[in-house]
C-alpha cells in the first residue's frame, strides 16, 4: 500500500506540474512544447510529438521534443508530409483512448530511406486529444527500446491528454476572441477607407483592394449578375489589383455562381482541384472561399468573394465580419449614386437659376434698352440735349446688360481656373466690380472635383458680396488643416439675412451647402452688421505635405 501511495502521489505531482504549465500560457505553440517537455521529464520518456488535425488529410506537427535525428532531418520532413497509422485511426474514429505499442510509420520510412539515426526508437504510445467535445489530434511519446507501456503509464498519459485537450480548447477560444477584436478594428479601418472613395466608377476596384490590404486575404473579388450570367468585375490577388473586363464570365459550374444567383452567404472549406472549379481563367486555385451578397435598393447588386489557397482558412469570426463589409460597400455605392443624382439636380437648379437671372437682369435691361431706343427715335426732331440724354441712357443700359452677361458666362465657364483657384476668383470678382484680395502660399494641387466645388462656392459668395454687401472688396483665405481644405470668403459690408433676400439668394446658399456636402464637407455662413464670412471645409484625401495646419492668407 505504501508503494502504491507513493506512485499515486508521484502521478498527482506530474498532473499538477503539467496543469500549472498549461494554465500559465496562452500561446498554443509555446504551451504545447512546454507541456511536452515537462511530460517527458517527469515520466522519464525520451521523445514525443503532438499532431493536430481538424480535417482529413490536413494536419500539423504542433510540438515536438527530443526527436531522433532521422525525424529532424530535412527540416523535419518526416513530421510534415504523408500521414501515419495513428492519424489514420484518428480520422477513421478507431482511436478511442490511449493505445500501446504502435509501430511508427515515420520511423519505418526514416529507416527505409536512410534519413538518419533513429536513436533506438521503434514504437510509441498514442493518445487522442479532445477539444470542445471532438478529437483534434494525437499525443505520441516514445523511448529507445520501449515497445510496451503499462496500464498505469497509459492511464497517466490519458489524464495528461485530457488536460492538454482542455487547454487547447481554452486557448482556441482565447484566440478567437483576440481575433474578433482585431477583426473589428480592421473593419473600422476598412470602412474608413471605403468612405474616402469618391468615384462610383472605381468603387468596386477600390473596395476589393482596400479589404484585401486591410485583412491580408489572398483573393478578394466582386461578382455581378449580368443578363448572360455571372461576371467577375473586380479582383485583387495577393495584394495586387488585377484588371478584369466586364465580360470575364465565371464558369457556369462553379458553385459561387449558384450562391450569387440564390442571394445567400456560402462558405466552402475545400474547393479547387479541377480546372472547372477555378473562379475564372488566370485566378489561382482556391481551397476555401466565402461569398457574401452585396445589396442595393432591396435587390442584389453583386457579391463579395473572399478566398484562400489554404483549406478551412475562414472561421466563424470571418463569417461575422464579412456581411458588415459587404453592407458597407453597398452603402458607399448607394451614397455615390445619390451624390451623382444630387449633382445632376444641382446642375438643373443652376440652369434654372441662370434662366431666372437672365430674365430678371439681362432681359430687363434689353427690354428697357428697346424702349429707350424707340423713345430716342421718336425724338429725332427734338433738341440735341434730349437726344444726347436718350443716347447716354442707351449706352448705360447696354453696359449693364454686358456686365451682367459676363458674370453669367463666368458662372458657366470658369476661365482662369487653370492658373489657380484664387486667381480665378479674383478675375471673377473683377467682372462683378469686386476687388478680391488673396495670395495663397504653398497651397497644394487639388483634385478637379474639389477645386471646382470651391470655385462654385466662391462664385456664389462673391455674387452675394456684389449684390448685398454694398462694398467693393472681399478677402479670400485658402489653406489645409487636419486633412481638410479650408476656404473663407469675407467682406466688411452691411451683412444680409437669407430670409430677407428672396428666393434666389436662399437657393444660392443651399447650393453652396450641397456642393460641400456632396464631398463630405460643410459650409458655415456668419453675417451681421460688421460683414459676412463664408467658411468652407472639405476633406482632402491626399497628403497635406509641408503646409499641414497652416492657412494661406492674403489681405
Amino acid at each position: 500500500m505504501e508503494r502504491v501511495g507513493r506512485r499515486d502521489e508521484h502521478e498527482w505531482i506530474i498532473l499538477k506540474e503539467i496543469a500549472e504549465t498549461l494554465n500559465s500560457r496562452n500561446d498554443m505553440d509555446d504551451m504545447l512544447n512546454s507541456v511536452l517537455e515537462k511530460l517527458l521529464h517527469v515520466t522519464g520518456l525520451e521523445s514525443g510529438w503532438i499532431l493536430l488535425s481538424e480535417h482529413e488529410p490536413d494536419y500539423t506537427c504542433a510540438a515536438d521534443c527530443h526527436l531522433p535525428a532521422a525525424l529532424r532531418s530535412r527540416d523535419r520532413l518526416a513530421m510534415r508530409t504523408d500521414s501515419c497509422w495513428c492519424l489514420m485511426r484518428l480520422w477513421s474514429g478507431e482511436l478511442r483512448g490511449a493505445v500501446n505499442t504502435i509501430g511508427c510509420k515515420r520511423i519505418d520510412d526514416a529507416i527505409r530511406f536512410q534519413w538518419g539515426d533513429t536513436a533506438g526508437i521503434t514504437h510509441h504510445a498514442t493518445v487522442p486529444l479532445e477539444a470542445g467535445g471532438k478529437q483534434c489530434g494525437v499525443l505520441n511519446v516514445a523511448a529507445a527500446g520501449k515497445e510496451h507501456f503499462t496500464e498505469d503509464e497509459l492511464a497517466l498519459l490519458q489524464s495528461v491528454a485530457y488536460q492538454i485537450g482542455t487547454a487547447i480548447e481554452r486557448t482556441r477560444l482565447y484566440h478567437i476572441q483576440e481575433k474578433r477584436a482585431r477583426h473589428y478594428l480592421k473593419v473600422g479601418e476598412a470602412m474608413r477607407q471605403l468612405d474616402e472613395i469618391r468615384d462610383a466608377e472605381t468603387v468596386l476596384d477600390e473596395s476589393v483592394a482596400s479589404i484585401a490590404r486591410t485583412f491580408g486575404w489572398s483573393t478578394v473579388a466582386i461578382l455581378t449578375e449580368e443578363a448572360y450570367g455571372v461576371s467577375l468585375r473586380a479582383l485583387c490577388v495577393d495584394g495586387e489589383h488585377r484588371p478584369v473586363g466586364a465580360d470575364t464570365a465565371i464558369f457556369r459550374g462553379h458553385p459561387v455562381a449558384a450562391a450569387l444567383r440564390e442571394r445567400r452567404t456560402v462558405s466552402v472549406a475545400a474547393a479547387g482541384g479541377a480546372p472547372d472549379d477555378r473562379l475564372a481563367p488566370g485566378v489561382p486555385e482556391l481551397r476555401s472561399w466565402v461569398t457574401v451578397p452585396v445589396r442595393l435598393h432591396d435587390r442584389q447588386y453583386a457579391a463579395m468573394f473572399v478566398a484562400s489557397p489554404r483549406r478551412s482558412d475562414f472561421d466563424a469570426v470571418d463569417l461575422d465580419v464579412l456581411p458588415s463589409l459587404a453592407d458597407h460597400i453597398s452603402l458607399v455605392f448607394e451614397n455615390l449614386l445619390l451624390v451623382e443624382q444630387r449633382r445632376r439636380m444641382t446642375r438643373s437648379e443652376e440652369r434654372n437659376r441662370l434662366a431666372r437671372d437672365l430674365h430678371d437682369s439681362v432681359s430687363q435691361y434689353l427690354f428697357s434698352l428697346t424702349l429707350v431706343a424707340r423713345g430716342a427715335e421718336s425724338m429725332m426732331d427734338s433738341d440735341v440735349a434730349d437726344r444726347r440724354l436718350h443716347l447716354q441712357e442707351i449706352q448705360s443700359l447696354a453696359q449693364k446688360a454686358l456686365e451682367e452677361m459676363r458674370a453669367l458666362i463666368w458662372q458657366l465657364r470658369p476661365e482662369g481656373l487653370e492658373q489657380g483657384l484664387v486667381t480665378a476668383l479674383q478675375r471673377y470678382g473683377e467682372s462683378l466690380g469686386v476687388r478680391v484680395c488673396g495670395q495663397p502660399r504653398g497651397v497644394l494641387e487639388l483634385p478637379p472635383a474639389l477645386e471646382e466645388a470651391l470655385w462654385r462656392i466662391g462664385q456664389e459668395a462673391l455674387n452675394n458680396v456684389s449684390k448685398h454687401a454694398r462694398v467693393d472688396r472681399a478677402d479670400i483665405v485658402i489653406g489645409v488643416s487636419r486633412r481638410k481644405v479650408l476656404m473663407e470668403v469675407a467682406d466688411g459690408g452691411c451683412g444680409f439675412s437669407v430670409s430677407g433676400q428672396g428666393r434666389a439668394s436662399a437657393m444660392g446658399m443651399r447650393t453652396m451647402r450641397e456642393r460641400a456636402e456632396a464631398l463630405g464637407g460643410s459650409v458655415v455662413v456668419q453675417s451681421g452688421a460688421s460683414g459676412t464670412r463664408v467658411r468652407v471645409a472639405i476633406p482632402y484625401p491626399g497628403k497635406a505635405a509641408a503646409h499641414e495646419d497652416s492657412h494661406s492668407r492674403g489681405r
